[in-house]
């Protein structure tokens, strides 16, 4: 499906004598600089009726007509399934996403997915691209996620993403005793040998991750973490790296490992996890249309708090 899009503006004063696209990434600030440019390529944009390039300039009272076309989420199906909603207003969606569930399709997980759910929640996502969702969570870490309901607040909240202005923190059960907090800035990339992997890659994108203790166990501790970049499986990868992998991690952890001093109790109780000791606890932005410094925090789910009470017994 595609959704047909008429915009219209007059260059004022102040932009006279910019280049066009830097004109219309001000004028058309909810659609990212790379659309804009995308439709001034495809010639969609038209100054006093001409088409222009990319660096052209811009003049006091040209008037610029886009006629241009969104295409509008249809690979999947809206579905009925519920969502934990912590906050939304007009501009956004703050919400609790549950382990097990995918956020966007993919191959073999067409269905069932946040994206899905969204859709049926509010149906007028399919407007947006990825029906608003602007970070993503591994199917099996649980927490707290911000979806965009307008282009504005789309384009806004992934500058801010790109920008780290965004603050995000999660709570961690790595296996081993940390002595102290720390930061781990290593490149990250996809694994030279299991392509469904990361690692800490030499020609990887750039990776920063900041974690402090919380609280320290037998053979366990309990961390805090904070992204300054949010790249895929970032924090298992770097955790792992610096040899405290993630409890019950089924891919960066290793298989039926335990790290010594682990009773058989906590043994069993992290198998029983089927899955990484990972929840994203805290979200922190500034709200666009109001300005505010907002954050909201997401409650551990049961099976992570079950597991800590468990450790905090012993």
């Amino acid at each position: 499906m595609i959704d047909k899009l008429q915009l219209e503006a007059v260059i004022t004063d102040d932009l006279s004598g910019k280049r066009l696209d830097q004109a219309l990434a001000i004028v058309f600030s909810e659609h990212s600089r790379s659309r804009l440019q995308q439709w001034i390529k495809n010639g969609t944009v038209l100054v006093n009726d001409k088409v222009l390039r990319q660096r052209d300039q811009v003049h006091s009272g040209d008037r610029i007509s886009i006629n241009a076309e969104l295409p509008v989420e249809s690979s999947c199906d809206p579905e009925e399934i519920p969502l934990t909603i912590i906050y939304e207003d007009e501009e956004l969606i703050v919400l609790n996403k549950p382990a097990g569930m995918v956020v966007h399709p993919g191959a073999g997980n067409r269905e069932h997915t946040l994206l899905n759910a969204l859709l049926h929640y509010d149906p007028d996502l399919n407007r947006l691209p990825r029906a608003g969702i602007v970070q993503r969570l591994d199917k099996d870490t649980t927490g707290i996620m911000v979806v965009a309901r307008t282009a504005e607040s789309h384009t806004y909240l992934v500058r801010q993403l790109k920008c780290r202005k965004i603050k995000r923190e999660y709570l961690a059960l790595v296996t081993g005793v940390m002595t102290a907090g720390g930061e781990i800035d290593q490149p990250v990339g996809r694994h030279p040998v299991h392509r469904t992997r990361m690692a800490v890659v030499e020609k990887g994108k750039p990776a920063i991750t900041h974690y402090r203790i919380i609280k320290k166990y037998p053979a366990h501790t309990l961390i805090r973490v904070q992204l300054e970049t949010g790249r895929t499986h970032q924090i298992r990868v770097h955790m792992a790296y610096i040899h405290y992998p993630i409890a019950g991690d089924p891919v960066y952890c290793g298989q039926g490992k335990s790290p010594r001093g682990t009773s058989n109790l906590i043994c069993e109780a992290v198998k029983a996890l089927r899955r990484q000791a990972l929840h994203a606890c805290s979200l922190g932005l500034t709200h666009r249309v109001t300005g505010e410094s907002c954050c909201w925090d997401a409650p551990l789910p049961d099976d992570f708090q079950s597991l800590l009470q468990l450790l905090d017994n012993e």
